[in-house]
């Protein structure tokens, strides 16, 4: 249930939710079947080549097959990225996870402290006893200081 006060979270019971993901539009597992089809294509063609007598043709298949297949390693462990930012109750919980690393923040409602001010397009930093986090990655950084508004009067809010 989205609240018209709340652009980007999602508000349920006393609860606000903001999920900040990358926008993927390949699952990896959708990645892992157009990487097979394309070696069994790649591959195929290589061995007829073969066959016809040009060696090389199949060694350099194999070739373009493994950075091909580093390129969609690379995306499909980032696919997953993303930022949850929750208020519950007088915790603001945020979680970050960036290639297969996650961190998670706690800070009290009462001192968090978030940044940057309206017309700002840097990453928004949360920070409080000590501790500092920056989100807003996967938001467009014109938007950015939207988020931390939205943040903000969240966190005001009793």
């Amino acid at each position: 249930m989205s609240n018209p006060a709340f652009r980007f979270a999602r508000v349920s019971g006393q609860s606000i939710d903001w999920m900040l993901k990358r926008n993927c539009s390949v699952t990896p597992s959708q990645l892992g079947w157009a990487y097979a089809a394309l070696c069994v294509t790649s591959l195929g063609i290589g061995a007829w080549f073969w066959a016809m007598g040009a060696r090389f043709v199949l060694g350099f298949a194999w070739i373009e097959l493994m950075a091909v297949g580093l390129a969609f390693f690379a995306y499909a462990r980032h696919a997953g990225d993303g930022e949850t930012i929750s208020l519950r109750g007088s915790r603001l919980v945020v979680e970050t996870a960036l290639g297969g690393r996650h961190q998670r923040a706690e800070f009290s409602r009462d001192w968090v402290r978030v940044e940057p001010q309206a017309g700002d397009t840097s990453l928004i930093e949360v920070s409080g006893q000590g501790r500092k986090v920056k989100v807003g990655r996967y938001v467009r950084p014109e938007l950015r200081p939207a988020l931390a508004h939205e943040i903000r009067t969240a966190l005001r809010q009793a």
